[in-house]
């Protein structure tokens, strides 16, 4: 098989596993947490990097949802089994850079990476990064290519396609809805919280040998959940989070 060919069908084939494979990271990330402890100090763990790092996965989850707020019906989708666009988004966040949820999905991942304060570990994973959506994003594209010809070459030659250039913007060709992001982003905020609490236990865990969890971190946690929660009833048992007509 020719390394093009190849290149689409592994892209393929992690498009349609791309929510478990980077569980592989998170266990790395874990492995790394080194104590915080200062002798004679209380025993206490620093909020201020993690809240850095919090506030850089939240510009993430920023990205991602005023991309879907606006992105065009039937596009921008969690769909896993196959590729669908039925339109090609190249206003907005897609004027500036080709793939901005992934641009979201890096810096969401990007702040428990940093967490740690070490080196190699955000090294290899932002590598495992790189290595992994690329190739995702080289089948996306080639489907896009497919269906859209020279108007997807042309967008993407003006349009880089993972550090945003705001040279070329143009603001979105559909207005900011909420419904789509409420509807779809809950599990993500979910993960984010879950990850940054998780990080704190085994903090306290492995600095002073106690199972503890920061208020602060408690009670996202617990925000998180109750809006997981109350949105997926809303979703699943009323329409109020049905797709708006556009």
């Amino acid at each position: 098989m020719a390394l093009y060919e190849d290149c689409i069908r592994s892209g393929q084939w992690l498009f349609r596993h791309r929510g478990f494979l980077p569980l592989f990271g998170v266990a790395l990330l874990f492995t790394q947490i080194v104590s915080v402890a200062i002798p004679g100090e209380p025993d206490t763990v620093p909020m201020a990097w993690p809240l850095v790092c919090f506030g850089i996965s939240l510009v993430g989850l920023a990205v991602r949802a005023y991309t879907i707020g606006c992105a065009a019906p039937g596009t921008s989708g969690r769909n896993r089994d196959t590729q669908v666009a039925r339109s090609l988004n190249t206003t907005g966040m897609y004027s500036i850079v080709r793939h901005p949820l992934y641009l979201g999905n890096y810096l969401g991942w990007l702040g428990p990476v940093l967490l740690p304060l070490r080196a190699w570990p955000a090294i290899v994973i932002g590598l495992m990064f790189w290595l992994y959506y690329e190739r995702i994003m080289f089948a996306e594209e080639e489907f896009l290519r497919g269906q859209y010809g020279q108007v997807f070459v042309d967008w993407s030659a003006r349009t880089p396609a993972f550090i945003p250039s705001f040279r070329h913007w143009v603001p979105p060709a559909t207005p900011f809805h909420l419904r789509p992001v409420l509807r779809r982003e809950y599990s993500s905020l979910l993960q984010l919280v879950l990850i940054f609490a998780a990080l704190n236990v085994a903090e306290w865990r492995v600095s002073f040998g106690v199972w503890r969890i920061d208020p602060f971190w408690l009670g996202a946690l617990i925000f998180g959940i109750v809006v997981a929660v109350v949105l997926r009833l809303v979703r699943r048992h009323t329409t109020l989070l049905a797709k708006p007509a556009r």
